[in-house]
């Protein structure tokens, strides 16, 4: 479905809503734009990302392989 196809269908949803289905719409668009800004990291957190990274690239941080990390999974819901 084309931009303009799901907009106009949005649209005739929105014409045809009870306060109920527009509170949810609403309640969805804010929760939306707040996801879109919550994931913006600070400068503190690069630099905190850039220090780990360093790190893991000189063998000084416990890594694990992708095996391990499903294993444990597994073993904590357990």
């Amino acid at each position: 479905m084309a931009s303009i196809d799901l907009r106009n269908t949005v649209r005739e949803y929105i014409d045809k809503a009870d306060i109920r289905l527009l509170k949810m719409m609403k309640a969805l668009a804010e929760s939306y734009q707040n996801d879109e800004q919550e994931l913006t990291l600070s400068e503190e957190q690069y630099q905190m990302m850039d220090m780990r990274k360093e790190a893991h690239l000189k063998g000084e941080s416990k890594s694990l392989t992708w095996d391990q990390v499903k294993l444990n999974a597994r073993n904590a819901a357990q």
